[in-house]
């Protein structure tokens, strides 16, 4: 393989999930190859990655109730609920329900 692999669960965003539709949507009528879409997928989760290491420097705090937690895979999952979250403007910011996936820079194995 060549250079590192990247995480796919950008892919699930809102932006992601329109990518992957418009890119199937380009494959059923038949106006690029499948190798193509999965070409710009990996780009994709490669670009969202490194302009997220680099480019978010927003910070927030967040206090809540723990619902749920789990790690497989080198991956932490947690759900929050009843979370109040203050961004670093002093906004502050209530939400039913917070998902944190955290995982490590390099994939196992890099």
């Amino acid at each position: 393989m060549n250079g590192p692999s990247y995480y796919e669960f950008y892919r699930r965003s809102t932006v992601g999930a329109t990518l992957a539709d418009a890119l199937d949507t380009l494959i059923v009528d038949q106006r690029i190859q499948p190798q193509l879409a999965m070409k710009v997928l990996s780009n994709f989760d490669k670009v969202t990655s490194d302009h997220l290491k680099s480019d978010i420097k927003a910070k927030l705090t967040f206090k809540g109730h723990l619902s749920t937690y789990r790690f497989c895979d080198d991956v932490w999952t947690f759900v929050i609920k009843d979370v109040n979250m203050k961004l670093d403007n002093g906004e502050s910011i209530d939400v039913g329900k917070f998902k944190i996936v955290a995982c490590n820079s390099k994939k196992s194995g890099e």
